[in-house]
């Protein structure tokens, strides 16, 4: 099993940056995607950016520019920046991870098998 802990959320005001933070403990860390999703009162898990065991990325097209997801394999950890934060960027970010092969699938119907608990983004105007 994998064991994900997020951490960073916070209220910020529309315009500010936030990092947030994945470690990640368990099975071999290497050979796993890693991602965020976020969630909004009332609405459904949609999938944010994701990066694979080989660091190639992909996101979301509402996010492309501000935000940017990283990973430190020494560390067990990834990370998302997000600059220009806008009330619409409220929401209860999770971080998830799956192995390389399932990559495809997150950005559809298709969801990780790992997940921590989420934390709270809440963007003020």
């Amino acid at each position: 099993q994998v064991q994900l802990v997020e951490s960073g959320g916070g209220l910020v005001q529309a315009g500010d940056s936030l990092r947030l933070s994945c470690a990640a403990s368990g099975r071999t860390f290497s050979s796993y995607t890693m991602g965020w999703f976020r969630q909004a009162p009332g609405k459904e898990r949609q999938f944010v950016a994701r990066i694979r065991s080989d660091g190639i990325t992909y996101y979301t097209d509402s996010v492309k520019g501000p935000f940017t997801i990283s990973r430190d394999n020494a560390k067990n950890t990834i990370y998302l920046q997000m600059n220009s934060l806008k009330p619409e960027d409220t929401a209860v970010y999770y971080c998830a991870a799956d192995l390389d092969y399932t990559v495809r699938t997150w950005s559809g119907s298709g969801r990780p098998s790992y997940w921590g608990k989420g934390t709270l983004v809440t963007v003020s105007s």
